[in-house]
């Protein structure tokens, strides 16, 4: 696909789908006033008829307007101005892009001359422009015999101004770099767990060190692990035939004297629970367990991509949770890199095993910010849905960079409390801290858990839980969720630096 900024008449511009807003009550745009003056009342007269009316993400496809070089024009419903947002605008792309893909066109043009939301910055805009048109281009075929018509669509272009197509081209840019880190990240997640097994991770994460130069990639077996004390991330895989692997990507992209910022993946590529078997019904969903590895894939992608000024190390904690006469049982006593005992009273809280680990090997690198993500509880679920990540830090305005990373990405997040009377919960009469703290808090008392190796440096876990795969029929599958939030986030950083 084929992304670009194009400048010009709109009424000249030469495409197979030319993409116009009209607004609340059928007004019109610049654009869509422009195209209506050169087509002689065309549109207007169409428009008046109640074709269309401005609703958001109302359509209308107009075949050979007269006067307009376009082969088709798109009318697309903006909405009212005091109703425009992201969610709105997401909806706005979305319907154009359904439409654009119908009539199998080649080539299309947007020209919503900056209405599609009620942003000011225009970086966003259209960089949220390209990012979700290309979302709505992703498809995933890799395990079906029978492989998806290839896309007519090869050309997709925003038409700007001479005066903003520098900033446009800067949009286009890291917006392309977020949507193939985006689709790295669903590719890995929508992969079955006879195919994304901890050693496929290893091998993505050296293909990918093999593509950019900047990046170097280390894989640690389970003897190199096992030497350096990672009993609890070993113990998560004891019950599986596949190794784990402990994966760790380093980009340097800043100077030998910057810091190192560290994120940290939860990579179980197959969860059934362990011991502590999860009950038959969705289980095919926990392949998706490694999402919050296949985020740190996809946020090292886009990484790489945008050649950003920045020191980077991404850590994935890969395993598979299986159940066997050598799996981890409850009651089992494990001993953490950290010399920390940990009780296992429940084999489905893997997710906090690994992560604990690769936490405190992150410590190696003198980190300025560490920040793991992870599918890691439920109770994320019920307590923020399927619509914002759950945040948790030690350090307030690592946090508060995180919130506004969300707020830019359009991929949000809502802090949660992590005060100490909720550490109690842990306790263990047999070990330094046991892996559950009971049903109340439970996405609280497992970022409780990790908080525990990380008094070393800043620090916050993000939960995705609800955010990182989408249950619901054809729409099934990972969303990508929260590359976009990682990838701001390091956009940011490297802007302070």
């Amino acid at each position: 696909m084929d992304f670009e900024i194009v400048n010009g008449d709109v009424a000249s511009c030469e495409t197979e789908c030319l993409v116009v807003g009209i607004e609340a009550d059928s007004q019109l745009s610049p654009s869509a006033q422009a195209l209506d003056t050169a087509a002689q009342g065309y549109i207007s007269d169409i428009v008046g008829g109640g074709d269309i009316q401005g609703k958001t993400a109302e359509t209308l496809l107009l075949q050979k307007v007269p006067g307009v070089s376009a082969r088709r024009v798109l009318l697309v419903g903006l909405g009212a101005s005091d109703e425009r947002n992201d969610r709105s605008y997401r909806k706005i792309v979305k319907a154009a892009m359904g439409a654009i893909k119908g009539v199998r066109a080649e080539s299309a043009v947007f020209s919503l001359d900056g209405l599609g939301s009620n942003d000011d910055d225009q970086y966003r805009q259209l960089r949220h422009l390209i990012e979700w048109a290309g979302a709505e281009l992703y498809i995933y075929d890799e395990t079906k015999s029978k492989k998806a018509d290839p896309l007519a669509l090869n050309k997709l272009a925003i038409l700007l101004s001479e005066d903003d197509t520098e900033l446009g081209e800067y949009a286009l840019l890291d917006g392309v770099a977020l949507i193939n880190g985006i689709s790295t990240a669903r590719d890995l997640g929508n992969l079955p767990g006879n195919i994304c097994t901890p050693t496929y991770l290893a091998e993505q994460a050296i293909a990918l060190a093999d593509e950019h130069e900047a990046l170097e990639t280390t894989i640690l077996d389970e003897d190199e692990m096992r030497q350096l004390g990672m009993h609890s991330l070993l113990s998560v895989g004891n019950g599986s035939d596949q190794p784990s692997k402990l994966i760790v990507m380093h980009y340097k992209g800043g100077s030998e004297e910057d810091k190192n910022h560290v994120l940290v993946g939860k990579g179980i590529t197959f969860d059934t629970g362990g011991i502590s078997l999860k009950p038959g019904a969705s289980m095919d969903e926990m392949k998706f367990d490694m999402c919050g590895a296949a985020s740190v894939f996809g946020a090292m992608t886009a990484l790489c991509e945008m050649n950003l000024e920045l020191n980077v190390v991404g850590i994935v904690a890969a395993a598979e949770n299986m159940p066997s006469g050598r799996a981890t049982k409850p009651g089992d006593i494990v001993t953490t890199m950290s010399g920390q005992t940990v009780e296992i009273l429940n084999t489905d809280a893997e997710g906090r095993l690994v992560l604990c680990d690769a936490l405190t090997y992150a410590e190696r690198f003198e980190p300025e910010t560490v920040v793991d993500v992870a599918t890691l509880t439920g109770a994320c679920i019920v307590a923020l849905g399927h619509q914002a990540t759950g945040l948790l830090s030690n350090d307030d305005t690592l946090a508060n960079d995180l919130l506004e990373a969300g707020n830019q990405a359009a991929d949000k997040a809502w802090r949660l409390p992590l005060w100490d009377e909720y550490q109690e919960q842990l306790d263990s009469n047999f070990a330094d801290i046991a892996n559950i703290g009971g049903p109340p808090a439970g996405t609280i008392t497992a970022a409780c858990f990790l908080s525990r190796f990380t008094k070393s440096y800043r620090w916050a876990h993000l939960d995705i839980a609800g955010v990182a795969w989408n249950s619901k029929g054809k729409e099934k599958g990972a969303t990508g969720r929260c590359v976009p939030l990682l990838t701001q986030h390091l956009l940011n950083l490297a802007a302070e630096d």
